[in-house]
């Protein structure tokens, strides 16, 4: 009979260090809470409360209710002088203990493990700007909530073959439906990008007549590949992270 596998071990103050450290690394480089809650698949009001924890944000209502708690004042107390909800008080206030139940901390190690995969992604793409690395990425970034520059919510996955490895296809899913996309599509706006490197591309057509452009129009710019005008960066919702200088 075979041993059931054993759950991996997880320690959850190492856990929430890094879970902190990710999060408000990711903020930093952005300073957008939306664009922070999605790089890890959180609300925008947990992203919040990590980072009042870590001390990376505030606001001038999280001033007061922290201050106000800092000098003894109850749950009940900051309510009824701010005409905050309970959640929302509980909202502005840090964690004061790490999570210990077993799904959370697992769901927090991969997401913290996600996000610093699809980094190394973009940071390999950056340097080789080849097929290989932009393969990387593509893998990377499955699952990642994008919009097309129309504002249509979408993400995709690759297909897998029979020994579950990746063929060269994309399952792109928006709104419940479903289409492919060829890797081909991929490849051949992601060459045309390569080009037109340092000038802002204006629209997915830029890219060529190439089935599935929309789609891979705000992945090159997420992934780095492509300068967009701030308009149009807006319409697709992200605000790349900053590229540092080293």
């Amino acid at each position: 009979m075979a041993k059931p596998k054993k759950r991996p071990h997880y320690d959850p103050d190492k856990i929430m260090k890094s879970l902190l450290d990710a999060v408000s690394e990711s903020y930093e480089e952005t300073g957008e809470l939306k664009q922070t809650a999605a790089e890890f698949d959180m609300s925008p009001l947990k992203i919040r409360k990590l980072l009042i924890t870590s001390g990376a944000y505030s606001n001038e209502i999280s001033k007061v209710v922290n201050d106000l708690r800092v000098g003894g004042k109850s749950i009940a107390e900051i309510q009824a002088l701010t005409g905050l909800k309970k959640s929302s008080v509980n909202g502005y206030l840090p964690y004061t203990k790490s999570i210990y139940k077993a799904e959370e901390l697992s769901m927090n190690a991969e997401r913290i493990n996600v996000y610093r995969r699809r980094q190394q992604a973009v940071r390999n793409l950056m340097e080789r700007m080849n097929e290989y690395a932009l393969w990387n990425a593509v893998v990377a970034f499955q699952r990642y909530p994008f919009r097309t520059m129309t504002g249509l919510p979408f993400t995709y996955e690759l297909k897998k073959d029979r020994d579950g490895d990746y063929n060269r296809e994309l399952i792109i899913d928006r709104k419940g439906e479903s289409e492919t996309m060829d890797w081909g599509s991929v490849v051949k706006a992601f060459e045309k990008a390569v080009e037109l490197q340092g000038e802002p591309i204006s629209r997915p057509k830029v890219l060529g007549d190439i089935r599935g452009v929309s789609y891979i129009y705000p992945m090159l710019y997420r992934f780095g590949v492509i300068e967009v005008a701030e308009e149009d960066a807006w319409k697709m919702e992200v605000k790349r992270p900053l590229r540092k200088n080293h």
